[in-house]
């Protein structure tokens, strides 16, 4: 970005003036995501904001519009540019300050589709670690696909403003994308010609309590014990004394190197600093909604998409993300001020239990709110692997959705079969599905994944075909059935997919207490 500064009488005099303050060339800002390379929302009102001496008029000028505002008295300022269709070249975006004679003007700017996107380690997962990278760098020439990822931490109170820079894509840059985002990005702009600007901003190894604002968990009712609790043990944190063991076990760790490289045998592994690293990673409740979330607010964007859960997948927690996903949509959407389109991706398959059930459950669940939609992932995961490889199909089921329900394109799908349904008939469980795009299939020879149980709750693999768009289930052993059950596991063997191929949702007819 630059920073042109007008030699006037004015701006010499208020220098000599304010002599024993900082210069107000360097307190007139633009927020940081009005910078280099940047990409603005198509066809929405662009909110444009930074911070100046209070009093000071500002103006605001991109391509033929022109916006004036004068700042309030925390210096805070903002304007709207009209919406602009996306562009084909770019330009600058430039903010004059009246008081200080000083333009700043960021350079190469677009107009496009911009995507927020966040949760944990899976969406942070950068594309050098996804497979087939080294094909994946050589094709990414892709000048008009931008990422800026938002690199603060956690924080106790709301942050006005961000910390990163937008990164053009390049064979050379590709690598430090988030892969779930870019292919994502790569899928939209393909098909729709327009820029994309991706915006990352994840964290490994977090809850969904730290993207929540914290005065939405106290007052929700289903939330605030968990609130409290985490709370609690954050204030209670003892930072230096946690600092002072790791600092210890480094030491006990240099010895045991020393006399390892001296015995000629291999070194141990270095002291993983754990509950320290947690700590100053994640904040307190709503810290890295605070930290990472509120400094982009309300920079226009077409829509978010969501990939966590992995973190909350215990058993002491996994019951509540069907409250807390649905929290963080709202909270999300009424401080933007819009509904914005909202997707997720469904946790994948994996070596672990019933937990992840559930919270692949609360994810069907929350389907219930508008403008929502979900990748399932059931059969792209890794067994042995919470960061499974392959994020291209991730990404390009997400586009499915986005393209589809958002941008009103012609897809082979949008999602994989979700159960809206059942009826009992006889010895037999009829279920029924919606997004059957083409038929019902089997990927395989025999349809698998079902569980069928009666009364008893006694639950048995069950027989399953298919009759259309619907998928009929039973066992002889269960005359009157109760209830089905499909890929309900953590690493379960399902093969139902759509004419498109896409996987249907694992799901449940039953609300019974799940057991480990």
């Amino acid at each position: 970005m630059k920073i042109v500064k007008k030699i006037s009488l004015f701006a010499l005099l208020a220098a000599t003036l304010l002599s024993d303050r900082q210069a107000l060339a360097s307190e007139f800002k633009l927020a940081t995501l009005f910078s280099d390379h940047a990409v603005l929302q198509s066809e929405k009102a662009i909110p444009v904001w930074g911070w100046a001496e209070p009093g000071d008029t500002v103006t605001v000028t991109f391509g033929e519009q022109q916006k004036s505002t004068i700042t309030d008295t925390t210096g805070k300022w903002e304007v709207r540019l009209e919406p602009e269709p996306p562009s084909k070249h770019s330009r600058q975006l430039m903010a004059s300050s009246a008081k200080t004679q000083t333009d700043l003007i960021a350079e190469d700017i677009l107009v496009g589709e911009v995507w927020l996107g966040s949760g944990q380690s899976n969406m942070a997962m950068r594309v050098s670690g996804c497979k087939d990278f080294d094909q994946e760098r050589i094709a990414a020439d892709w000048p008009q696909i931008r990422m800026f990822t938002e690199s603060s931490g956690p924080a106790n109170k709301p942050q006005p403003d961000a910390k990163g820079k937008w990164i053009v894509c390049t064979p050379q840059t590709v690598g430090s994308f988030s892969g779930t985002l870019y292919f994502f990005g790569r899928r939209v702009h393909s098909e729709m010609k327009v820029p994309v600007g991706l915006i990352n901003s994840s964290d490994g190894g977090v809850p969904i309590e730290s993207w929540i604002p914290a005065e939405v968990q106290n007052r929700i009712p289903a939330l605030r014990t968990r609130y409290e609790t985490l709370l609690h043990e954050w204030q209670a944190f003892d930072v230096p004394a946690a600092e002072k063991e790791h600092e210890a076990a480094m030491e006990q760790w240099k010895k045991e190197v020393t006399a390892a490289n001296a015995a000629g045998a291999p070194p141990p592994r270095q002291p993983y600093p754990g509950a320290l690293r947690q700590h100053h990673r994640q904040g307190a409740p709503g810290g890295l909604f605070s930290g990472k979330i509120n400094p982009l607010i309300p920079y226009a964007i077409r829509g978010v998409l969501w990939y966590q859960g992995e973190h909350n997948a215990y058993w002491e927690t996994a019951d509540l993300y069907q409250h807390q996903l649905p929290e963080l949509i709202h909270a999300w959407r009424e401080r933007w001020g819009s509904e914005l389109p909202f997707a997720w991706v469904q946790l994948p398959n994996i070596n672990r239990g019933k937990e992840w059930a559930l919270i692949r459950e609360a994810m069907l669940k929350a389907l219930r709110l508008p403008n929502t939609g979900m990748a399932v992932t059931i059969d792209i995961g890794e067994v042995h692997n919470i960061h499974p490889l392959n994020k291209q199909d991730v990404g390009m089921r997400l586009a499915l959705w986005a393209l589809g329900e958002v941008y009103d394109r012609e897809v082979p799908a949008t999602s994989g079969p979700l159960p809206t349904g059942h009826e009992v008939r006889g010895n037999e469980i009829i279920l029924s599905f919606a997004h059957t795009n083409g038929g019902l299939r089997a990927k395989g020879v025999e349809l698998t994944g079902f569980k069928i149980t009666g009364t008893d709750r006694q639950w048995l693999p069950a027989r399953a075909r298919i009759d259309a768009d619907q998928v009929v289930v039973s066992h002889p052993k269960v005359e009157s059935p109760v209830a089905v059950r499909y890929a309900f596991d953590g690493n379960p063997e399902c093969n139902l997919v759509n004419g498109a191929g896409l996987p249907a949702s694992p799901f449940r007819t039953d609300d019974w207490p799940v057991q480990r």
